[in-house]
């Protein structure tokens, strides 16, 4: 195939998904690698402390691969194959070798250097001096101080870190659909909800069962989160439930698809590069680079834990009581395939709530409509359909428009919602395709942002629409929020990476004040209803909260020892807890001004629009937060939300 027909090198705004295919991965990345080969020769022999000298043809050299290969992994996410993970390993190592040798540019760190010593400093705006100080800091932690062997020894890490954490996530991918349950007998799966029953009866289908219902079977259940969850959450059959959750938390444990060996390896690696790096384990590297420190991520875990240990301990005594008064629980203590089905009886006890009658409320259609229409409330943009505009990679696939007030296109975004276990990874996530910047486009205007916002949930069923949990809308409105981040930005010089949360915990808190109605009839969810999901919102959130607090305790006092262990988690923990105090303590504005008061709840979003969304990376997160807020985040929010502390009287 001829270099100049291969869809990865074209010349395009929006991504030819429809015709890449895994034979065109090679040859793309090599000459991809080649010619910023060359540009990198020539900038390092032309550069200048200039930011045109500098800095634009800097990220001309880092957008074009980041643009090829973001395509490229893309696609192993969503649309796995075996050829395409070939191609993948094989060029991967390449790939690499190219970003050290970029990283590692003395010419290039040292023209960032002059810059920031130079008597021009002070005139930088925010957002450049930003920009200066974050590639100086990268570039340390990229190896750039180290000499002859210890940088040879860093390279060799870095490049074993990329292929082991490749291996890690295919691991998980064949683990999950390797595993299939066939159930004959209804009475095994009693409980199991209606649309639960009528996906695995679909997944039967597929296997070759084709004359499965989901009314008699036979039905497969498998580790893909809408069943997985389904199961624990509802199953009467405590054997099966058992077997389902070993099963899933024992995914990629053992045989050829073992992660224990990789995990291990990638831990010691990781604390070998934090070594050769100046650091005593790797959570400092990671940190380093981010707004928590680790002093004021132990005051916060401290408080935390204070507020929620006496709630917590409440709440498993209650959910105890519960399950013996039921006489299902053979003993005292509950296991771990127990706690989330008696929660859930325990919820439905509670608030008379029974989250599986309420998806019909809250089918796909009708929640992207009340988060457009919010959208537009909010941010006062318009969302417009664009499919036929923009290729996709599967028929699932919807694409959209952002356009200003005045119609007027501002931002582009990919939605893939559904689970896809046999080719599509799990969870749920956003990642941009092409970030918003005025170098790259003419220098007067800016090229537009463009972001997938990708999610796992359950399908349609037959003639049905996807109807959705209360935890899927969550999720729809969490990626969204991360999407709105990088698509109503105004900096042209890069989005910050750090407290990135904010923005996606904030939008979940508008799911409550959504409206939803019956994809069938029409019917508007009731009041008394919507108050009970409101209502139950904190269930158990004392149990839950001490649950990641302990696993950040565990991992903080490993990090101390200077274990191998547990580092990674604690940074995200860290980091995930710090977005959610500032999205809590963020929505609480709204309410103090009165969520009914449609003027001032608008006046608000657009300031949110114009702080949080618009300046993100062009100055410091704390920075952002406290010119929409007005003063420092509190954690007071946070907690009251969670009902772990009492509720202020207005009067």
């Amino acid at each position: 195939m001829a270099l100049e027909e291969n869809p990865l090198l074209g010349n395009f705004i929006f991504p030819p998904y429809d015709v890449i295919e895994a034979k065109h991965v090679r040859p793309a990345i090599r000459s991809l690698l080649n010619q910023l080969e060359s540009d990198l020769v020539k900038l390092e022999t032309t550069v200048e402390p200039t930011w045109p000298k500098l800095v634009e043809p800097l990220e001309k050299i880092l957008d074009r691969l980041w643009i090829v290969w973001g395509i490229v992994n893309h696609l192993n996410a969503v649309k796995d194959s075996p050829e395409l993970r070939s191609a993948i390993t094989e060029v991967q190592p390449e790939k690499v070798e190219f970003q050290l040798r970029l990283g590692q540019s003395k010419p290039i760190y040292n023209a960032f250097k002059t810059i920031r010593e130079s008597s021009d400093w002070e005139t930088l705006s925010d957002a450049r001096k930003r920009v200066v100080e974050g590639q100086i800091k990268e570039a340390v932690l990229n190896g750039i101080s180290l000499e002859d062997d210890k940088r040879v020894c860093f390279n060799k890490i870095q490049q074993e870190l990329e292929k082991l954490g490749q291996k890690f996530e295919e691991n998980i991918l064949d683990a999950t659909k390797k595993f299939e349950k066939l159930i004959t007998e209804k009475k095994d799966i009693e409980g199991l909800p209606a649309t639960a029953l009528a996906v695995a009866a679909q997944v039967a289908v597929h296997k070759g069962y084709e004359q499965a219902t989901a009314e008699d079977g036979p039905w497969v259940l498998t580790l893909d989160g809408p069943i997985y969850r389904s199961v624990l959450q509802h199953v009467c059959n405590r054997s099966l439930r058992e077997e389902i959750f070993r099963a899933y938390v024992t995914r990629a444990s053992d045989g050829d698809l073992n992660n224990t060996p990789i995990i291990e390896r990638i831990l010691q690696l990781r604390l070998e590069k934090a070594k050769l790096l100046g650091y005593n384990n790797y959570a400092e590297v990671s940190m380093d680079a981010k707004m928590a420190t680790i002093e004021k991520a132990e005051e916060l875990i401290e408080k935390l834990r204070s507020a929620s240990w006496n709630a917590a301990i409440q709440d498993m005594q209650e959910l105890k009581d519960f399950a013996k008064s039921q006489g299902a629980v053979e003993s005292e203590e509950l296991t771990h395939w127990d706690i989330n089905f008696w929660s859930e009886r325990l919820r439905e006890s509670s608030y008379n709530l029974n989250e599986e009658e309420l998806r019909p409320y809250f089918s796909l259609p009708v929640v992207i409509d009340g988060l457009f229409n919010l959208s537009k409330m909010l941010f006062d943009i318009e969302i417009d359909p664009a499919d036929g505009i923009a290729s996709v990679w599967n028929k699932d696939v919807r694409f959209y428009c952002v356009k200003n007030c005045l119609g007027i296109p501002i931002a582009y975004f990919y939605f893939d919602p559904y689970s896809r276990p046999l080719e599509k990874r799990g969870g749920a996530w956003m990642d941009i395709v092409a970030g918003r910047s005025r170098i790259l486009c003419d220098g007067t205007s800016s090229r537009l942002p463009i972001c997938h916002v990708v999610c796992n949930q359950t399908p349609p069923v037959g003639d049905k629409p996807s109807l959705m949990t209360i935890r899927e809308v969550e999720t729809v409105f969490h990626e969204f929020g991360h999407a709105l981040q990088n698509m109503l930005t105004k900096q042209d010089e890069g989005i910050e990476k750090d407290a990135v949360e904010l923005a996606s915990q904030f939008m979940e808190n508008w799911c409550y004040q959504s409206i939803a109605k019956h994809y069938k009839t029409g019917e508007i969810l009731p009041e008394e209803v919507c108050l009970k999901i409101f209502s139950a919102r904190t269930f158990r959130a004392g149990p839950l909260l001490l649950r990641q607090l302990r696993y950040a305790s565990v991992d903080l006092e490993l990090i101390r020892n200077t274990s191998q262990v547990g580092q990674n988690q604690y940074t995200i923990l860290i980091k995930e807890w710090w977005a959610e105090v500032l999205s809590f303590d963020a929505f609480s504005a709204f309410e103090e001004v009165g969520l009914d008061n449609e003027q001032a709840v608008k006046e608000l979003g657009r300031k949110f629009r114009e702080t949080v969304l618009a300046h993100g990376g062009g100055k410091s997160p704390m920075e952002v937060f406290v010119e929409f807020r007005g003063r420092e985040p509190l954690p007071d929010a946070f907690l009251q939300y969670n009902g772990l502390l009492p509720a202020v009287d207005a009067n």
